[in-house]
């Protein structure tokens, strides 16, 4: 699938966009809620911008030829583009990226997000993570990591 041009412009300005409102409702609200609190936040903020987006979005597995619903949700979908995985956990671990990557690839979504409430200073819970997007296209300020790093 390739996500090139306008579509991956598109991705990044979500990313941006979401970025800074997670650090205003981390800034706002501070670490210690659930889950459940900041992402209701998240999706004020992104209703009161107007960007379209799915919570608890419900994805299916293709195994074969057949389609199981196993029960995975996505924490939200943005614009059918981007992905966002909220955590409040100690820290972000290798399988938080690999659930990830696994709901990117079942998606279709090129880009994600791993918000990780839980710290002090909501930079160091912030990962962003590429599905065969152009590692060009992103603002450098985006890339903390490495995104072909991430995938190998």
């Amino acid at each position: 699938m390739n996500h090139g041009g306008a579509g991956a412009q598109r991705a990044n300005e979500i990313t941006e966009f979401v970025i800074g409102a997670a650090i205003r409702i981390h800034r706002a609200l501070g670490p210690g809620l659930l889950e459940s609190a900041y992402e209701e936040c998240l999706c004020y903020e992104l209703a009161k911008h107007g960007f379209a987006f799915e919570r608890q979005k419900a994805i299916a597995v293709a195994y074969e030829s057949v389609k199981l619903d196993c029960g995975y949700r996505i924490d939200l979908l943005v614009e059918n583009l981007v992905v966002l995985e909220l955590k409040c956990v100690e820290k972000l671990l290798p399988i938080h990226n690999a659930q990830l990557l696994t709901y990117l690839k079942l998606s279709g979504s090129p880009l994600g997000l791993l918000i990780n409430f839980h710290v002090p200073i909501l930079r160091d819970g912030l990962k962003r993570l590429v599905l065969d997007f152009p590692s060009s296209s992103a603002s450098p300020r985006l890339c903390g990591d490495n995104p072909a790093d991430l995938l190998a």
